[in-house]
């Protein structure tokens, strides 16, 4: 049996919230409070608790603590992949795997690397200026290696 055939419209907004995604990632590697602005509504609600540090919040709140908890990390890749959209009119919700190395200078200036894996789980919405994340649950599946000695998470 064949999978039904999508309309333009539903192709047009799977290559537009796979955008998104992607805009989230290079937004948060290079630390570009800015575009990571074009990623979530203004009201958008985050979850990060799973992973270690994480926090929970509105959007302008998780956006102050990304900024001061990513400051430390001259390096992070986040690498997304096999995201399932579920599309209804103007809404949507996707589950999109990540893994994401980071890497922390250590006193030495060598780069002490750990990996974080697992889901991005997202309630999105269709706006005037494109998809936009209302809501972010991200679901820690595993780290690889070990959280350095020295790393302070703000709160």
């Amino acid at each position: 049996m064949s999978p039904p055939e999508l309309s333009a419209r539903e192709v047009s907004d799977r290559i537009q919230i796979s955008d998104l995604l992607t805009r989230y990632t290079v937004a948060i590697d290079t630390k570009d409070w800015e575009l990571l602005d074009t990623c979530f509504l203004p009201d958008a609600t985050l979850d990060y608790t799973s992973a270690p540090g994480g926090i929970k919040g509105t959007y302008p709140d998780v956006r102050k603590w990304l900024e001061q908890a990513l400051s430390v990390f001259p390096m992070t890749q986040h690498f997304i992949s096999n995201t399932t959209v579920e599309l209804e009119g103007d809404k949507a919700r996707s589950r999109t795997y990540v893994i994401n190395p980071m890497g922390f200078r250590n006193e030495d200036g060598s780069l002490h690397i750990f990996t974080v894996g697992g889901y991005y789980n997202d309630r999105l919405v269709r706006t005037d200026d494109g998809w936009r994340i209302a809501e972010r649950v991200e679901e820690t599946a595993y780290l690889d290696g070990s959280l350095p000695e020295a790393l302070q998470i703000p709160r």
